[in-house]
């Protein structure tokens, strides 16, 4: 009769569980953020965006018969027009890919408390749409100053100058995050999409239209999302536009674009606890 001895227990190697910190969503939202091709995208049309606008405003100030002719700031400052369009959509892809892919369960598995995750979001996306912004309008720069010249270019140290400069890469930086916090809300590209598009360029045409019915609409103008945000990094158009709904100051409108972005995210926020991925 053959007797069997049980082996030995093996000994299961202990793992180290580390603590699902604020640092480590940061870099793993990093990783999904430059590991998708419309980030890069992104990036590259946003920057050929505003160096374009400049080129073609320098090129119009060489033109005899010009019933306007731009100056410096016009030529580094009109650039976020166009690439608030670009940056708006890389905040609402930002998380509705991962609605799309479905990857967002796997977010919200590993970070069972889900405002961390959407705040590595904003984080990230805030620091891409400012970068952009502030490096656009130093392409923007280099690109206009061999068209207008010394004289006509912009002057580095005029304040006016340093507040487009740096106004631009917090405006853009605040229509990533409304495009992020839509994006949260609706959770549909699409959908998303149209809204914040309708937002920074639908809603203020139809405003103006409304204004020939009724003063409130001319009165409350200045307070629009776009309208408001965009006085930090707009040039002074006073010269040129002499009559007009009275616009914010630069840094009250950007106040009351915060105040948007703000309302959107606690909708944004609350929705992400409630809702089933």
């Amino acid at each position: 009769m053959t007797t069997h001895t049980a082996a030995p227990s093996e000994t299961v190697p202990s793992v180290t569980v580390k603590p699902v910190s604020f640092p480590r969503i940061l870099h793993s939202e990093w990783i999904k953020l430059w590991s998708l091709r419309s980030t890069y995208w992104t990036v590259l049309a946003t920057l050929a965006a505003m160096v374009l606008i400049a080129v073609m405003l320098g090129v119009a100030s060489l033109a005899d018969d010009a019933a306007v002719v731009p100056d410096g700031q016009m030529a580094i400052g009109m650039g976020y027009t166009f690439a608030q369009v670009v940056v708006a959509v890389l905040g609402v892809l930002t998380i509705t890919g991962e609605y799309t892919t479905g990857m967002i369960r796997s977010t919200l598995a590993a970070v069972p408390t889900r405002l961390p995750a959407l705040a590595a979001k904003a984080v990230l996306v805030a620091a891409v749409g400012f970068i952009l912004g502030v490096v656009g309008v130093a392409l923007s720069y280099l690109a206009s100053y061999p068209l207008l010249g010394a004289d006509g270019a912009a002057t580095l140290s005029d304040p006016e100058v340093q507040r487009i400069f740096w106004g631009s890469g917090l405006y853009l930086a605040g229509v990533g995050l409304l495009g992020l916090a839509i994006g949260t809300i609706i959770r549909h590209t699409a959908g998303a999409i149209t809204l914040i598009l309708g937002l920074l360029l639908l809603l203020s045409t139809m405003w103006q239209l409304l204004m020939m019915t009724s003063d409130w609409f001319t009165k409350s103008y200045a307070y629009l999302p776009s309208t408001a945000g965009e006085r930090i990094a707009s040039p002074d158009m006073s010269s040129v536009v002499a009559e007009g709904p009275q616009a914010l100051a630069p840094w009250t409108g950007f106040g009351v674009f915060m105040l948007y972005i703000a309302v959107a995210f606690l909708i944004a926020g609350v929705l992400l606890r409630r809702r089933d991925a």
